[in-house]
């Protein structure tokens, strides 16, 4: 089979071929159409990520595809199946109990023709989303899931961006019938998160102080902040939560300094971290992704043997939602 891994060379990512892996008990082997790239994934392929990933590893956490066998045991899934990764393989329901381990990490991931995995870590597509549509679910989705939980109407939300969780996590707080507002740093940006529901779209990089411009746009700040960028970022989300509002923290893409403590602690604010979800938790959000119809944003799609030009998009964009490599 073909597939890509982590380049010795000095690349991102290398071409490659392994055989077709067979599926022990409990196992499926999935015959994949389609994967995605999160933030993560390019700190990982480039070497810069929180821990060591062995050369030779296949990247990539989340994808979707057909179950083309079954092991012994298998009672969840069916040859034809069309199936979505989870992106915690062994955290099924409950509370977050503990990092483990991950594909493209410490196991092998989707990009590649065909993979084998527990039957437990896989969840059934969306009927009505394309391969590519539901590559984008796993870790984005979930995580603005995640981030959005418990809003509703009346309540405000702030994404950070035009990535695959910011939009994701506008699309959910409006089903859930929340204001969002969003920061971005260009018109044609704007004009796209406006007609996804945003309702105020502030320019980061004329409006440098955007919290403030949160804070006055709101008349007292967000309910919710998405934060995206973490320490980059956070000052400005403190100044734009509301008193007693929740500070989502789901990314560390920006650098820069911290927030300012005496002033988080004057907001009463809650900072939370989110770790995706959980199995069940995935199959809630499918659950009302079916019911509303609601479409996943993709940037673009990228054929499978030029998976390195995904890379390169992803990282220097200008992109607006996911980043998807077609198989």
């Amino acid at each position: 089979m073909r597939t890509f891994q982590i380049d010795t060379g000095g690349g991102l990512i290398a071409p490659a071929t392994r055989p077709v892996p067979a599926p022990s008990a409990g196992e499926v082997l999935v015959r994949v159409k389609a994967s995605s790239i999160n933030a993560r994934d390019l700190l990982i392929v480039s070497g810069r990520y929180s821990i060591e990933v062995p050369p030779g590893r296949i990247p990539l956490s989340d994808g979707a595809g057909v179950v083309e066998a079954v092991g012994d045991g298998v009672s969840r899934f069916r040859v034809g199946d069309r199936v979505v990764s989870t992106f915690h393989p062994t955290w099924l329901y409950g509370p977050f109990p503990q990092w483990g381990e991950f594909h493209g990490t410490q196991r092998d991931g989707w990009l590649t023709e065909y993979i084998a995995l527990d039957e437990q870590s896989l969840v059934a597509m969306p009927d009505q989303l394309s391969f590519e549509e539901a590559a984008t679910l796993p870790c984005a989705a979930l995580t603005a899931w995640s981030a959005v939980s418990g809003v509703g109407p009346g309540d405000t939300v702030l994404i950070q961006g035009s990535g695959g969780v910011s939009v994701f996590a506008l699309q959910f707080a409006r089903l859930a019938g929340a204001r969002v507002l969003a920061t971005t740093s260009s018109d044609e940006k704007a004009r796209r998160l406006g007609a996804l529901g945003a309702s105020d779209v502030v320019d980061y990089v004329s409006t440098p102080e955007w919290g403030a411009q949160v804070r006055a746009l709101t008349g007292g700040g967000a309910d919710r902040v998405v934060e995206i960028g973490g320490a980059g970022t956070l000052a400005q989300s403190v100044e734009a939560v509301a008193y007693g509002g929740q500070i989502a923290l789901v990314g560390n893409l920006a650098a820069g300094g911290g927030m300012d403590v005496t002033r988080f602690f004057r907001r009463a604010a809650t900072l939370r971290s989110i770790s995706v979800g959980s199995r069940s938790d995935f199959e809630r959000m499918n659950k009302v992704i079916g019911r509303h119809r609601l479409r996943p944003v993709i940037d673009r799609v990228v054929p499978f043997d030029q998976a390195p030009e995904a890379f390169a998009h992803f990282e220097k964009g200008p992109r607006f939602g996911k980043v998807v490599i077609g198989h």
